[in-house]
């Protein structure tokens, strides 16, 4: 069988009941963190301009967008993976380089409210999802990262995984469903190392191109079942050729669900280790800003080609600076979203400390990646004094998880200024037992 037909089969077979409590609960876990990254991404562009751009879709429809407009389903996967990954506090697959939960949620939820399915039907397909695409992602690895966004890229596979579940396709379909998310699949890494709204919209179209790729299997359409493993495909076209034997080792008894980073910053995942490496130091040296000299920041390479920015204008450039968002960690304590407002952006106590910092690669945390995300961080004092602190890994990723408590007052703390206390409330309670929900559309 190719891999395409093997991931298919998982797929296809998986049932809830295959799923232990604990992998049940960690994909609640996982659509919570969606929600607390969906729905304030639901009132920034792009996704507010696609509802301008995609307006004939809109009003219309079984799939609804954040403030409850109808949709249709393909438009509301788009609109909806795009506000996941817009603000920047949505999931990672560390292995992977990899954002599940954006595109793969989005499609899930958009086809579960079409269907009328239930929320443990909801969840196997989210499980589903997250299992086929993460081990896809992390088979193609790092030589993929350095040109594609994998968001963009094995999103593509989470999101029609999921959609094929909930279409119920059997084995043969949800194959082809698979080989025609391949050959949808896009997104390249350079089109967020500058000012632009395409990083978001990758999610956005792995989403819809995923959905797409299901219902056109469950209509009929066929796909090349060698795409992903072949001597022109995926995986060669696109990465290292990896070894894919490697990929389904553990397919069905260890779940990747269970080991997912969730963001405890509004930025990109690259500055975690500095951010919190430059906390540690700071609160351990017990040290205000103004007694800084030079801040020595050493870390992996890509953390530096994705995040070194020194001179971010805007909110989404501000993201993607190391030097940005640990200056303003060690100034106001953390970096969520009041830290990419125009106010602070243009704060002059930021920029000068920005001018204190310096990045280097640190070999040795370089070949560590992308299983390891650390760095190092080394404080000089203007009276001389100097200290360093080595961050391992992140707050957030499996070695350091967010609890649930930690979970929930991160979504409400996202989520509050959106819809309001009360319905934030409500909403956070249902989802906590979203295994009971009789039909997601109800949400």
């Amino acid at each position: 069988m190719t891999i395409a037909q093997i991931f298919a089969n998982f797929g296809a077979e998986l049932r809830p009941q295959d799923l232990s409590p604990d992998v049940i609960h960690h994909a609640k876990r996982a659509v919570i963190d969606w929600y607390a990254a969906w729905l304030p991404g639901s009132i920034e562009p792009p996704a507010t301009l696609l509802e301008i751009a995609m307006g004939d879709d809109l009003d219309r429809g079984s799939a609804r967008l954040a403030q409850g407009r109808l949709s249709t389903p393909r438009t509301a996967a788009m609109i909806n993976a795009t506000a996941a990954h817009t603000v920047e506090v949505d999931d990672i697959y560390r292995e992977a380089i990899y954002h599940p939960g954006a595109p793969t949620i989005a499609a899930a939820l958009a086809i579960g409210q079409a269907e009328s399915a239930s929320g443990l039907a909801f969840l196997t397909a989210v499980v589903a999802g997250y299992e086929i695409s993460t081990r896809i992602g992390a088979a193609m690895g790092r030589e993929h990262y350095r040109y594609w966004h994998n968001t963009g890229t094995v999103g593509t596979f989470g999101a029609a995984a999921a959609a094929s579940k909930l279409l119920k396709l059997d084995a043969n379909q949800y194959t082809h469903a698979l080989c025609t998310g391949a050959t949808f699949a896009a997104g390249l890494q350079q089109a967020f190392r500058m000012d632009s709204m395409s990083k978001p919209l990758h999610a956005g179209h792995a989403a819809q191109a995923g959905l797409l790729a299901a219902q056109s299997a469950a209509a009929g359409v066929t796909g090349s079942l060698d795409v992903i493993d072949g001597e022109a495909g995926f995986g060669k076209a696109m990465g290292p050729g990896p070894e894919w034997g490697k990929s389904v080792l553990t397919l069905g008894t260890v779940f990747h669900i269970n080991s997912m980073t969730f963001k405890n910053h509004a930025c990109c995942g690259h500055t975690f280790a500095p951010i919190d490496g430059a906390l540690a130091l700071q609160k351990q040296m017990e040290i205000q800003p103004h007694d800084i000299h030079r801040i020595h920041i050493a870390t992996y390479r890509p953390a530096l080609e994705v995040a070194g920015n020194f001179q971010p204008v805007t909110a989404a450039q501000a993201r993607f600076s190391i030097p940005y968002v640990v200056a303003t960690a060690l100034l106001f304590g953390s970096v969520r979203l009041a830290a990419f407002t125009s106010e602070r952006l243009a704060d002059t106590a930021i920029r000068d400390l920005m001018t204190k910092i310096e990045l280097s690669v640190d070999p040795a945390l370089d070949a560590a990646f992308p299983g390891q995300r650390a760095a190092h961080v080394r404080i000089e004092l203007n009276n001389g004094r100097t200290a360093s602190f080595f961050q391992p890994t992140r707050k957030g990723d499996p070695e350091a998880p967010l609890t649930d408590d930690d979970l929930s007052n991160k979504f409400m703390e996202l989520v509050t200024p959106v819809v309001g206390q009360p319905h934030a409330t409500v909403l956070l309670k249902k989802l906590w037992h979203l295994e009971k929900c009789i039909n997601v559309a109800s949400l």
